[in-house]
């Protein structure tokens, strides 16, 4: 603990972003990066607890008392290689993940906790301008063979470990470019995707092998892998919506999430999109249903396309703005977010039920809503739903997206091809060490564990390369976690 009156003398400051009048012009960066200056001070507000609940708040274990530290006093070099020995992409995570380990400073019980997100992305952006990142080449091959199927967060941190384990990893990706929901999923403003071709490029110097525009499983004999490979690894996703079945959902301009959001990447990329398929917000009254991570996403598109307006409409009621008895320090609280997005513009409301879509000459007008309550639940019980007498309105619309989740991963053909057992939500089934009902197939992240954070995707695929090289050699040099 480099300033033990660090957490009195400083006070936290939070990331700074672009003024909104300039950021919705374009899909570059909201955010502006941090100095080194700025982020040593912030560092020096960490304690170095006795117990660290950040270090148990964060799915990838990371040594964050150790790492702030080791900025405080500028050795950014060894900082980097405790935040590499744990997160394989904190260029990443650094800029989308909700810092669950913020959560879990002690500083929060009283006071603002460490900027540690902020602090984690000084320390990778640090390295790789100092070129302290470099491309680290196994030192021998164990000739052992190893296929990953999708190349989002979980595929790609299984990939980096067990190639780094000296295994030959091929990862196979149904896009023409790698990434997965990085890259279709997130925007631009978020996650600008020379962030990830950068890390892509390092995987791919190590000798990570990758082939792109391989959907495996739709007219492929599946069980082909079984015999190319030694140990097969699913990092498929969770990728089927969850829908609204209600009056009028087969009206046009009604559309999913991860559709809009995938096609607006792939637009910003330069990708052909025929026009036809074009999902395009500009001059349109828009109404997002769903109020996480997702559908804010889409408000942030929505604007930089140009949308006349944008609501945003949420089943459950607004959460509160501070920590409440139902979720005390250390657990990660269900609090009011107010992103980027959001404040660039537009409406929201709370306990909104979305009754039917209304439409004229076979496109959506309009959506009729209810105002609902939540009445507490009784013990081992979910909380009951009731409309709100007179509480009936409307919401104008010429476009819909429904953001309200996944339901599990998609079946092209591989899941069944190779007799996989699915548990009672359609994840895949796997046990503690991450293998399926078929032996040597194993599977992490979403299509394993339901839809959930990059950071836990990260997590998992680490924790099945982890089990793949255990069950390949006997043993494992890689860490579990």
């Amino acid at each position: 603990m480099g300033d033990p009156r660090g957490f009195i003398k400083v006070k936290r400051e939070t990331a700074q972003y672009r003024p909104v009048c300039e950021r919705v012009r374009d899909y570059g960066d909201v955010s502006i990066v941090r100095t080194d200056e700025a982020s040593m001070e912030q560092a020096s507000r960490c304690m170095d607890c006795g117990t660290p609940f950040c270090h148990w708040a964060c799915p990838l274990g990371n040594y964050i008392p150790e790492w702030n530290d080791l900025v405080y006093h500028g050795r950014w070099r060894r900082a980097f290689e405790l935040l590499d020995a744990t997160n394989n992409m904190p260029e990443i995570t650094g800029r989308v993940c909700p810092a669950q380990c913020e959560y879990g400073c002690t500083l929060d019980l009283n006071d603002e906790p460490v900027t540690i997100r902020e602090n984690e992305l000084a320390i990778i952006e640090h390295a790789y301008k100092n070129r302290i990142v470099k491309p680290r080449k196994p030192a021998e091959r164990t000739g052992k063979k190893i296929c990953v199927v999708g190349s989002g967060p979980a595929g790609l941190a299984s990939a980096d470990q067990l190639n780094r384990a000296g295994h030959l990893v091929t990862v196979f990706e149904k896009d023409i470019k790698i990434g997965g929901i990085l890259r279709y999923g997130i925007p631009d403003f978020k996650l600008e995707k020379s962030m990830l071709d950068r890390r892509i490029s390092i995987f791919e110097k190590e000798g990570i092998m990758f082939k792109t525009g391989v959907e495996v499983g739709r007219g492929t004999d599946v069980k082909k892998l079984l015999r190319d490979f030694d140990a097969v690894c699913l990092a498929i996703g969770s990728r089927v919506p969850r829908d609204l079945n209600i009056e009028g959902r087969d009206l046009n301009g009604i559309y999913f999430a991860m559709d809009y959001l995938v096609q607006s990447n792939k637009r910003i990329c330069g990708e052909d999109v025929p026009k036809k398929c074009l999902i395009d917000a500009k001059g349109k009254k828009v109404v997002v249903i769903g109020g996480g991570d997702t559908g804010s996403d889409c408000v942030g598109t929505a604007h930089r396309q140009g949308a006349r307006c944008v609501v945003q409409v949420e089943l459950l009621p607004q959460p509160c703005e501070c920590r409440t008895d139902v979720c005390p320090w250390p657990g990660y609280p269900m609090l009011l977010k107010t992103s980027t997005s959001h404040q660039e513009g537009g409406e929201r409301h709370w306990s909104v039920l979305t009754k039917r879509f209304v439409g004229e000459r076979g496109k959506v007008k309009r959506l009729e809503c209810v105002k609902v309550s939540f009445s507490k639940a009784q013990k081992g019980t979910a909380h009951r739903i009731a409309e709100v007498n007179g509480s009936e309105f409307s919401i104008d619309a010429d476009m819909v997206i429904i953001a309200v989740g996944f339901v599990s991963a998609e079946d092209n053909g591989l899941l069944s091809g190779l007799g996989l057992q699915l548990d009672s939500c359609g994840r895949v089934k796997a046990g503690d060490d991450y293998m399926t009902s078929v032996k040597g197939v194993f599977s992490a992240g979403d299509a394993r564990r339901g839809q959930s954070l990059v950071v836990w995707a990260i997590s998992e695929g680490r924790r099945a390369a982890h089990s793949i090289d255990k069950y390949l050699m006997g043993r494992s040099v890689l860490p579990n976690m």
